[in-house]
């Protein structure tokens, strides 16, 4: 089969199928959910996809490609005030400090809270135990996954809120970037602490130079914004890839994820010049038309004999523990002064979803031996499970219309 043909296949399971499943169901979850359950019944019905061609070498690149522009365009949207925003809606400012301490609670309760459940009562259990590391170890590799947040399915769900919910959507996604960033580090450090090759680099030329980048991006942004405020459109669309390209590739470098460069670069990006920009229409173009493939193929790839029954069960109890963890985290320290109670839990809706960075996560520490079969299996259903109920729990804790 020529590659043309497998894409061709490829966007009519992931594309086009969920599309069309969305607009049946009146668009009630997110269409990012919709071709990632559709990779993971494939794996576990063991359907012969790889006949079509499928996964194919074109959809995984057009996907790829799609998620980092969708992390660019977030940050570029990251200090726009959305146009029509009910001014009720709006949320306080926030300090720096309170927004790191809100991270820092958002990730580090429900990984606490889950570790501790997890060693005294997951893993005496039968086919919990990891097969390569300490039950201390293993019972904090769970709890990181579930005190993770998804980036790239955060964003997508993001794209599709009203215009009167997107501050506490764009918060959701500062705080979801800095916890995204610390589970890199520390998926690194229990990789150390098992006695492993870890996710660090040796700090050298090229790591020095990635972090200068970084700083550079900022730095001529903020330059930008005070000089540089209305130049030609051409030149803001030529530099538009050149932040997206080097910020990947400098997060890339310093050992972390590929799309927090990506958010940090569009964040980078001069405010005046974005809004000349229709990153809204670039954003949904993505989400609908290209980032399914991405969506899609992460599912695919799940071992589909590890799930049972009895792994679906512990995933509803992974479930109860990481949506109260994260939601109880957050209410009780708020990223920003002055949150009502309405906003606090609704933020804490949107971050308690796992989606992809979940199964990324748990794909590495699986891979390490860190995470059994049964372990592994139900946070992948966990992933789905919380990604799904992340729409109706924001609807319900959302601040009513006055």
């Amino acid at each position: 089969m020529s590659d043309f043909t497998a894409l061709v296949a490829d966007a009519g399971v992931f594309v086009c199928l969920p599309w069309i499943i969305w607009r049946l169901i009146g668009r009630a979850v997110p269409i990012a959910v919709i071709p990632i359950l559709i990779g993971i019944l494939a794996a576990v019905w063991h359907l012969p996809l790889k006949s079509l061609g499928i996964p194919s070498f074109y959809g995984d690149t057009i996907g790829w490609v799609a998620v980092l522009v969708l992390a660019f365009t977030a940050g570029m949207e990251m200090w726009q005030h959305p146009e029509g925003s009910p001014s009720e809606n709006a949320l306080p400012t926030t300090s720096v400090s309170r927004l790191l301490g809100g991270a820092a609670m958002a990730l580090g309760g429900p990984f606490l809270i889950g570790t501790v459940l997890v060693y005294f009562f997951f893993l005496p259990l039968p086919g919990w135990h990891a097969p390569a590391v300490t039950p201390l170890i293993a019972a904090a590799s769970i709890g990181l996954c579930v005190a993770v947040s998804a980036l790239p399915v955060l964003i997508g769900i993001v794209r599709e809120l009203p215009v009167r919910d997107k501050p506490i959507g764009q918060l959701a996604l500062k705080l979801a970037v800095i916890d995204d960033a610390t589970l890199w580090i520390g998926l690194a450090f229990l990789q150390f602490a098992a006695e492993r090759k870890t996710a660090m680099h040796s700090w050298g030329m090229r790591e020095c130079l990635a972090l200068l980048l970084l700083a550079g991006l900022g730095i001529a942004g903020s330059l930008a914004t005070r000089h540089i405020r209305n130049p030609p459109r051409l030149l803001i669309w030529a530099v538009i890839p050149l932040y997206l390209s080097l910020g990947s590739w400098a997060s890339m470098t310093l050992g972390l994820h590929e799309l927090i460069g990506a958010y940090f670069a569009g964040a980078f990006m001069p405010p005046s010049w974005v809004k000349r920009l229709p990153f809204e229409a670039i954003s949904t173009f993505c989400l609908i038309w290209l980032a399914p493939l991405f969506f899609g193929h992460s599912g695919l790839h799940i071992d589909g004999d590890a799930l049972t029954w009895p792994s679906v069960i512990a995933s509803f109890s992974l479930v109860g523990i990481s949506i109260i963890a994260k939601m109880g985290s957050i209410y009780v320290f708020p990223p920003a002064p002055g949150l009502s109670p309405r906003q606090t839990l609704s933020l804490g809706a949107l971050l308690q979803c796992k989606g992809l960075m979940e199964i990324v996560a748990a794909t590495i520490l699986h891979e390490q031996g860190m995470l059994s079969e049964f372990a592994f299996a139900s946070l992948m259903v966990l992933a789905v499970i919380s990604t799904l109920l992340t729409g109706p729990l924001f609807k319900i804790f959302r601040p009513k219309r006055s």
